[in-house]
């Protein structure tokens, strides 16, 4: 139950002072659960603690933004990626968006409080996913339960005519 209100979240920064920039802000909008990475390649490693939400430079040494999203989203497709990046560029952005990233943010001033909102936003989403897949298991039991009790109905007033007759 833990996750469902704070979630794992990976950094993936190398910039060591932009990488704890970003936790500290996170942790004081009370997001608790985060792990930081300086390489794609740490994160890659770790894909099998399936974070609820990557936060990821574009740019990095070795594997870069775009090849760990394509990695994790073959395991895990359910782990959102916020792209946080100096590229400024309108087709980086929407190539990362083409690829399954969840959002893409240009590092400014107001870089982390779009990143804390866009967190917030995929946990609601994230809410709504479970409440309506609820609701349908719901449904479906419903009519599970009635499909039964008229079967039942049915077997009864078949089997034993004179005391379940319900078709009079």
């Amino acid at each position: 139950m833990k996750r469902r209100t704070d979630p794992l979240i990976f950094i993936v920064e190398d910039n060591p002072v932009y990488n704890k920039l970003i936790i500290n802000y996170l942790q004081s909008k009370k997001f608790n659960r985060i792990e930081s990475f300086f390489s794609g390649e740490e994160c890659v490693k770790r894909i099998g603690e399936k974070p609820d939400i990557i936060i990821q430079d574009y740019l990095l040494e070795g594997i870069d933004g775009i090849e760990v999203l394509k990695q994790y989203k073959k395991v895990h497709s359910h782990a959102e990626f916020i792209f946080l990046s100096g590229q400024d560029s309108v087709d980086v952005a929407v190539n990362t968006l083409k690829l399954g990233a969840f959002d893409y943010i240009v590092k400014d001033q107001m870089a982390l409080k779009k990143l804390a909102d866009k967190i917030t936003r995929i946990m609601v989403m994230q809410k709504l996913v479970r409440s309506n897949k609820l609701y349908k298991k719901g449904i479906i039991i419903f009519f599970v339960a009635l499909t039964a009790l008229i079967l039942l109905i049915l077997s009864l007033s078949l089997f034993f005519p004179g005391k379940f007759n319900f078709f009079r």
